[in-house]
């Protein structure tokens, strides 16, 4: 056998968060977890990204015990976990000491594998984040958020890199968050990375343009050691590749993928029987299966595409929405030419709108754009525009140094006086810091829920 491909199944977290918002609930999952774990993957990635704001604001669930589930059912798979680096979980940068409880907190409730990004590249945002999973012992995933653009050249990824590497990482990933990342474009950066640090390389990527299947064998062939997949049902569109279509073609190819073919088609067949119901409620759009080549023009990830359309129909603006696509890519370069991951994705979709729906630019300017310009989500890719900088600051000054250093350090003491009874553990506190209102309707839920069961087990005794 030929060198061997680690696969990381997807369809639990990204996989879900691309088709169907994240919407996939535990019960969903619950059937097939042990099925997964005897399946052989380099990983599970199923947790952080968009999974904790969900499970509580909509899917009525603790993502902590989520978490603790998951790590019984699978105790002989790798968990991985997305985490925005400062930004954790949320949208916004959190003073250091958060940082580290999260980190702590994850790894201690059953994550393995933690992969870091920053949507800017900054990797300063991510020297809290990793040096805390490393005291954990957890193994440090670095990613690049990859992107286009005048400044994002091979040679600064490349150095970029190398201070990931230094910082501690274990792995590297190239995590091509809008399937743009060509098969020559992979051939070439993973080759570069092979050649500047000795790590191993893992390959993220969506259908979205239809380039993710070339891609992923071009960046093995250069060198790349583990790809992001998902299982069939859950694959192409907004998703990634399919597990088993790799898993055949590469083994075939003769590299030795180790996975239980036979288990990989019933977990399959489960997750057709899945993706009927979602499909027949209307959560899985049509759309969000198909390929859109222009992806490779205006770069913008399927789920900032969605958030983009939601806005102008909630606005009555469906008529603008061309206009809203030709905006983005002015407003990111404009802005410093940040990767479109969240949260400057939405940063960027949301100033297009206004943009354009104001018919001036720059005239209405949201709180999060005066943030970013003000330096608060940290160093810009390339400088933000003088003027546009100037405008929508309007005489205030740009930050110094690194933000988080300006936060509060007794944000957590706070936040446990602030809930009281209502948190009763750590982690209720982190979920509150994370998404203060959301957190709070849950727990009053929870609560609630806990009082009926109580009543109901009453009566049933006195009856």
């Amino acid at each position: 056998m030929g060198r061997k491909i680690g696969i990381t199944e997807t369809v639990l977290r990204d996989a879900s968060q691309s088709l169907i918002a994240t919407r996939l609930s535990y019960e969903h999952m619950k059937p097939v977890l042990e099925l997964i774990d005897q399946i052989g993957y380099y990983s599970v990635e199923c947790w952080g990204g968009a999974t904790f704001d969900v499970c509580l604001r909509y899917l009525d669930e603790d993502p902590w015990e989520r978490l603790r589930k998951f790590k019984a059912a699978m105790p002989h798979t790798k968990l991985q976990m997305l985490f925005r680096g400062q930004n954790i979980l949320g949208y916004k940068h959190y003073p250091d000491d958060i940082v580290r409880r999260f980190v702590k907190a994850s790894v201690r409730n059953g994550i393995d594998i933690i992969r870091f990004f920053d949507a800017l590249n900054d990797v300063d945002n991510l020297k809290v984040a990793t040096q805390a999973a490393a005291e954990e012992d957890a193994e440090v995933s670095c990613a690049i958020s990859y992107t286009t653009s005048p400044v994002h050249t091979l040679d600064a990824y490349v150095n970029m890199v190398r201070e990931l590497k230094a910082m501690g990482a274990n792995t590297v990933c190239i995590k091509d968050m809008s399937g743009i990342l060509t098969p020559a474009a992979a051939y070439d950066l993973v080759s570069a990375i092979k050649d500047a640090v000795d790590l191993p390389v893992v390959l993220h990527t969506h259908c979205t343009t239809g380039m993710a299947y070339l891609t992923y064998l071009k960046g093995i062939e250069a060198g790349a050691d583990v790809i992001d997949c998902a299982i069939s049902p859950f694959a192409g569109g907004t998703s990634q590749p399919a597990t088993e279509t790799m898993a055949i073609a590469l083994t075939q190819l003769g590299y030795e993928v180790d996975l239980d073919q036979p288990k990989l088609f019933e977990l399959a067949e489960y997750f057709k029987g899945i993706r009927a119901q979602y499909l027949e409620d209307g959560t899985l759009k049509p759309l969000s299966l198909t390929t859109d080549a222009q992806c490779l023009e205006h770069q913008i990830p399927g789920g900032m595409l969605s958030n983009l359309l939601s806005q102008l129909e909630m606005l009555g603006a469906l008529d603008k929405y061309d206009e809203a696509l030709a905006e983005t890519p002015r407003v990111r370069a404009d802005l410093g030419y940040p990767p479109l991951v969240t949260p400057t994705s939405q940063l960027v979709g949301t100033q297009a709108v206004q943009n354009v729906l104001a018919g001036e630019r720059y005239k209405n300017v949201g709180t999060e754009i005066r943030a970013y310009c003000r330096g608060e989500y940290g160093r810009t890719p390339a400088p933000i525009d003088p003027e546009i900088r100037a405008k929508i600051l309007d005489g205030e000054q740009p930050l110094e140094g690194r933000y988080a250093d300006t936060l509060p350090t007794d944000t957590f003491e706070k936040a446990a006086a602030e809930l009281g009874e209502r948190a009763r553990c750590e982690e209720d506190v982190l979920s509150y810091i994370a998404f203060p209102p959301v957190a709070e309707a849950f727990f009053d839920k929870r609560q609630q829920n806990e009082e009926k069961v109580a009543t109901y087990s009453i009566k049933r005794v006195d009856q």
